[in-house]
């Protein structure tokens, strides 16, 4: 008997053994989860090129404010701080005056510090939200290394910035293949506030949003005005709600 090549394909297609891998979703917990802020230093943010530097300045501050929200401990490094990179803003610095800071003297890699890595391990957390300056070279090569110590990593990805995009897609592309996670800052403070109901310790939700989304403030804005003091214009009620 002649098989028709076609026919053939497919019983193959149908009696082929289907390998499946379970999925597990990693949320990011509250009670797991710390924040790592690399070298988000004032000299540093001019090499940013990535992000308008506005819009940069904002997440890299909302990064910090997140942390300071949830009440998640906190590691700072900074690399060669005496010299052009700088030190972190102050604002920084004055949201975490007891958290360690890790002034690196060389290690390009925050994780080559013998200091940086005692003072994440310190933190007794599973799950580290990591930003900083440069994403390629600053954010990527603590995180691969953070993967390979046993942490989970979950990068904050408007919180690093870097020359160019491209530069910034090859690294986050670099660090998805090593299993970190990229999350945007919306979805970093959504998976560790899970539900409105239990909202952050120290602010109120809709604030911080806006601090790190405007148009999320924005929506809040105008519907609030609206409950408050609006009225419905002529015309208005033919559009369905």
């Amino acid at each position: 008997m002649k098989l028709n090549p076609g026919s053939l394909f497919t019983a193959m297609l149908v009696t082929w053994p289907v390998l499946v891998t379970a999925y597990t979703y990693e949320r990011l917990d509250r009670e797991k989860a710390a924040v790592a802020i690399i070298d988000h230093q004032v000299g540093l943010f001019h090499l940013v090129r990535d992000f308008e530097p506005t819009y940069f300045r904002q997440q890299m501050l909302g990064h910090a404010r997140i942390a300071k929200a949830f009440g998640l401990p906190v590691v700072l490094t900074t690399s060669a701080q005496v010299g052009p990179n700088g030190p972190l803003p102050r604002e920084i610095i004055d949201m975490f005056p007891d958290a360690p800071l890790v002034q690196r003297q060389g290690e390009v890699n925050a994780m080559d510090s013998p200091e940086f890595r005692t003072a994440l391990a310190g933190l007794n957390r599973t799950q580290v939200i990591v930003g900083g300056i440069a994403t390629d070279v600053c954010t990527t090569f603590a995180a691969l290394s953070m993967v390979e110590a046993g942490y989970s990593v979950f990068a904050n990805a408007d919180a690093s910035g870097t020359t160019d995009t491209l530069t910034r897609d090859l690294a986050n592309q670099r660090m998805i293949n090593a299993g970190v996670h990229l999350l945007s800052p919306a979805a970093v403070l959504g998976e560790l506030m899970r539900d409105w109901r239990t909202p952050p310790v120290a602010a109120e939700p809709w604030p911080l949003l806006e601090s790190l989304m405007a148009a999320g403030g924005m929506l809040a804005r105008s519907h609030g005005s609206a409950v408050e003091s609006g009225e419905l214009m002529p015309g208005q009620t033919a559009i369905p709600w």
